[in-house]
């Protein structure tokens, strides 16, 4: 078993964080570290528990997954879109691709790229479940992305699931 303590710039052993990861989530980082294999097992179990229902012909099972998915919906995106910044936030700064995108064979996209673009991407779907629900708890929601986006809109909906993870996360902190 490793000996190894998390801390905000040491999240993984071997995993460094960098100044701006550091700067938007702090002491947090060490919760999103743990986030990431806890959603990976959770989609993985959640995929085998709803077929398995489904194989076994309990649509009443099945029927009661959808609800549990739909009512967790928004803390599945906030988790989500904060774990793909911070780990954007670690490759540093830089554009994102076009949206919409057509990939070029034999011409990969710059390292840092596409991370930064799917953090924006499901950044913007916590924005479009906010507007859609009226579930922010800071407010100040930026317009969902559009096709021909800025790097600026990007960074917004970015900005906006820091603000509202970190919220998130004082309540949890406060109960």
């Amino acid at each position: 078993m490793s000996t190894h303590r998390s801390s905000a710039a040491e999240p993984w052993p071997g995993w460094t964080t960098n100044r701006a990861a550091q700067a938007a989530y702090g002491e947090h980082l060490v919760r999103i570290a743990k986030l990431i294999p806890t959603l990976l097992y959770m989609y993985v179990t959640d995929r085998q528990g709803l077929a398995a229902a489904h194989d076994a012909g309990r649509q009443d099972l099945v029927d009661s997954h959808v609800k549990s998915v739909a009512l967790e919906c928004r803390d599945d995106l906030l988790e989500a879109a904060a774990v793909l910044d911070a780990l954007a936030l670690c490759h540093g700064p830089g554009s994102y691709l076009p949206r919409p995108y057509q990939e070029v064979a034999g011409q990969p996209p710059a390292p840092g790229v596409e991370l930064r673009t799917d953090a924006s991407d499901v950044a913007d779907q916590a924005v479009r479940h906010d507007w859609r629900h009226g579930t922010s708890k800071t407010g100040d929601l930026p317009p969902a992305l559009e096709d021909g986006c800025t790097d600026a809109q990007r960074d917004a909906v970015r900005a906006y699931v820091r603000r509202e993870w970190l919220a998130s996360q004082q309540e949890f902190t406060d109960d």
